[in-house]
């Protein structure tokens, strides 16, 4: 059995292989609903065969969403929607988590394809951000309303509340974004931190928030549903802001606090033409995973170019991860999982995909 293919159980849920659909936010809701879009999109990778699935970022607040067409997770009336996405995979026997974030002093903004900046100060659907401290995340972004510590509280609250909504809609795992520059991001890094009270200086202080709200959200699921949290690992700013040994210390620290899979990614804080650290390229960030797996004695998932049965593959037989996320790779291929099969010689299609799919690609597989 190839590694990409042993089932992997955290807790008492039990991925069937070790591909995970990366969160990929849509923009196509409206007051934060799921619609049509995205039931016909997520069908796809249920049917490809993936072992888990993991929902775009959600908003646990409307003012948490990074645009205004994004999915939101405060409301119940949010939950019906939802569940309508986790049925699809359970009736492919794959597991899904969803994503719960806080855009931070990157919400109000624009889709990525009109731009991905900040809403005129005069369009009527934008609204004022929050940070941990009143520092713009550009110099022609609005500059964000720093949180009083009641407010962080409250911010807490929405998060656990948010997760409460996620187990009511079938979700089988939560994710909480800390990632990409966006709220809890936005207080671990020292770029966008300069509190003075116990939520900055230090990186005790800085990574607080983080903590609070994985204690949190793991008071607010069952005992054996997994937890993961979204780090960027790097700040990925030439001698700025958070380092490699910083995301360990962060990993060590959301351990005890009840996370049981950190996701690796990077940068986001800053808007940087050249943000250097690292050259993009297939797999980049891998090394990551593998460094917090192996100090912070933490279970890991890689994401980032990967897009090669072989390289998937490698990265799990040789432990440098135990999940690997795939986003654009299973945008342009929802067949990877069985593609994947192939390349490392599983001579059973009806592993991977329904028997419908199996019957007929096994021709394909022959010629």
């Amino acid at each position: 059995m190839a590694g990409l293919f042993t089932p992997l159980k955290l807790r008492g849920v039990t991925f069937k292989n070790r591909v995970v659909l990366s969160p990929m936010c849509q923009y196509a809701a409206e007051d934060g609903r799921v619609g049509d879009w995205h039931l016909d999109h997520h069908a796809r990778f249920a049917l490809g065969g993936v072992g888990g699935a993991m929902v775009e970022s959600t908003g646990i607040l409307p003012e948490g969403r990074i645009t205004p067409d994004c999915l939101g997770i405060w409301d119940d009336a949010q939950i019906d929607g939802l569940s309508k996405i986790a049925a699809i995979y359970h009736r492919q026997n794959a597991v899904v988590g969803i994503q719960l974030g806080h855009a931070g002093r990157k919400a109000s903004s624009t889709p990525p394809w009109s731009g991905g900046w900040a809403l005129p100060a005069e369009d009527p659907r934008g609204w004022t951000t929050v940070a941990p401290s009143a520092i713009a995340y550009h110099e022609d972004w609005p500059v964000p309303h720093a949180l009083e510590i009641d407010e962080i509280a409250g911010i807490v609250a929405a998060f656990a509340a948010a997760a409460r909504r996620a187990v009511a809609a079938g979700f089988d795992f939560v994710e909480i974004h800390g990632a990409h520059g966006y709220l809890i991001h936005s207080f671990v890094s020292p770029i966008s931190n300069q509190r003075t009270d116990a939520y900055g200086g230090s990186p005790e202080n800085r990574m607080r928030l983080a903590v609070e709200v994985a204690e949190a959200v793991r008071v607010a699921i069952p005992a054996d549903m997994p937890l993961f949290y979204r780090a960027s690992c790097i700040d990925r700013v030439p001698g700025e802001g958070l380092t490699l040994d910083d995301a360990v210390e962060l990993a060590k620290a959301l351990k005890p606090a009840g996370v049981d899979v950190i996701d690796c990614s990077a940068g986001g804080i800053l808007v940087r033409t050249n943000p250097g650290h690292i050259k993009e390229g297939p797999g980049f960030q891998i090394g990551f995973a593998e460094r917090i797996r192996a100090v912070a004695d933490i279970a890991t998932m890689a994401v980032g170019a990967i897009t090669d049965p072989e390289q998937a593959e490698g990265i799990v037989a040789s432990g440098k991860a135990d999940l690997v996320a795939l986003g654009r790779e299973l945008m342009a291929d929802s067949a990877f999982v069985w593609r994947a099969a192939h390349a490392l010689g599983l001579d059973r299609p009806d592993f991977v995909l329904p028997e419908r799919y199996a019957f007929y690609l096994q021709f394909r597989r022959k010629a």
